[in-house]
């Protein structure tokens, strides 16, 4: 009796071994951590890609780092598009018990508020979405980073390097241009490349971009086209928002100092590379979790920055960043600490020759992207404060757009 016990447990377990990889996840339980607590929560993380996606890494690490950190079972499905099977996937997490489900790209929103609506016990968190604000649903949140803080500390660093290389007669001061990869013509893209850009003119105020547009999150030919096509243009630092190695890679191949994103890429590109931004979802998703377990409301939107620890930089590489970078940065984020500096100060930046006083934005996204909400005020454009996603999308001077198809 006892050897057929035993057979039985073991066909169980492997018949629950199969099904799950059937499913596509990974579940990852927190049983072997002598210091974590058990916890009634169970959370599913829902990624666009893998971890070969800068973009897609940085929420893996995160979601391992908080859920690890408070004992919270886990279950991860990668490479899940922006169609219906993320819809698909929410479902069968929320099936598998999830009390916590979360998406991590722009495109999931849809069918993540589907679900949401077919589960009200269960609480839908999405990254960089737009609608729970006006969706009127409980358990629908979106949530953001001001990432627009980092990527102006990481253009201050750009500044400082387009200013080493002019003091060294590489070129004229009139001669400092970067080059921008992006990935579509969004308001989250546009906000990231004019932060960045602001942050490098608050040092080199000569300085001038171009950005090339891929027309995806992921596409480490056409980034790497891309990066190519505006070091032939003349771009004496490139950066990116998107989620390849490819454009860091021809910087490093063509020897032109590299701004990344989403976490170092030293390793593979020493000579280049400078610093890089990122969003640090690990606070984020250690709240969703306490709100959880406390029984508390999670907020509709969530957007915190670099005093909270959501936004960070990597360390700053030294022997190609220019002198004083550091202490640079350190200022400037003592200046957002005090608040006496603002990302986008409408005194530093003009829109067709003129120095904005007013704007309406379309925070609330109906079907026609109708402008609804004055954002300037106090002389600066209040980015991420009316909803977590951004909504600038003022094409400032000083930036040239190279395509505009995406």
């Amino acid at each position: 009796m006892k050897k057929f016990t035993k057979i039985l447990a073991l066909l169980i377990a492997a018949a629950m071994v199969f099904c799950f990889a059937a499913c596509g996840g990974k579940e990852t339980p927190d049983a072997g951590d002598e210091n974590s607590t058990a916890s009634a929560v169970k959370v599913g993380f829902i990624y666009l890609h893998d971890e070969n996606s800068t973009y897609d890494l940085n929420f893996i690490k995160a979601a391992k780092e908080a859920c690890e950190k408070l004992g919270v079972e886990y279950v991860e499905k990668s490479n899940i598009p922006e169609s219906n099977e993320c819809y698909e996937a929410a479902v069968d997490l929320a099936d598998r018990g999830c009390n916590i489900i979360f998406a991590d790209s722009f495109g999931h929103e849809p069918f993540m508020v589907q679900a949401a609506q077919e589960y009200p016990e269960v609480q839908f968190c999405h990254a960089t979405g737009t609608t729970a604000h006006t969706q009127g649903l409980d358990n629908f949140h979106n949530a953001f980073a001001s990432i627009y803080e980092g990527r102006y500390l990481a253009g201050i660093a750009a500044g400082m390097k387009l200013n080493e290389m002019i003091e060294a007669g590489k070129f004229t001061a009139e001669e400092a241009k970067m080059g921008y990869v992006g990935a579509f013509t969004y308001a989250e893209v546009i906000s990231g490349y004019t932060s960045f850009y602001l942050g490098a003119k608050s040092v080199c105020p000569t300085v001038t971009m171009e950005v090339q547009f891929t027309g995806s999150w992921y596409d480490e030919t056409a980034e790497k086209e891309a990066a190519t096509k505006l070091i032939s243009n003349g771009c004496k630092l490139i950066s990116q928002h998107a989620d390849s190695m490819g454009a860091p890679t021809a910087c490093e191949t063509a020897g032109i100092p590299n701004v990344s994103y989403n976490g170092s890429t030293i390793s593979a590109c020493p000579n280049t590379f400078i610093v890089s931004s990122r969003i640090n979802w690990a606070p984020y998703f250690e709240y969703i979790i306490g709100c959880v377990e406390k029984g508390e409301k999670i907020d509709v939107d969530w957007c915190k920055g670099i005093a909270e620890g959501s936004v960070e930089l990597t360390e700053v590489n030294e022997a190609v960043a220019a002198k004083g970078t550091v202490e640079a940065i350190e200022e400037a984020k003592a200046a957002f600490a005090a608040g006496t500096l603002h990302v986008f100060d409408t005194s530093t930046f003009t829109y067709k020759g003129e120095t904005l006083t007013s704007y309406m934005a379309d925070v609330d996204t109906d079907a026609k992207y109708t402008p609804d909400t004055e954002v300037i005020s106090d002389g600066y454009f209040h980015e991420s404060e009316y909803r977590s996603a951004p909504y600038f999308d003022l094409r400032i001077d000083g930036i040239t757009l190279l395509n505009e198809k995406f």
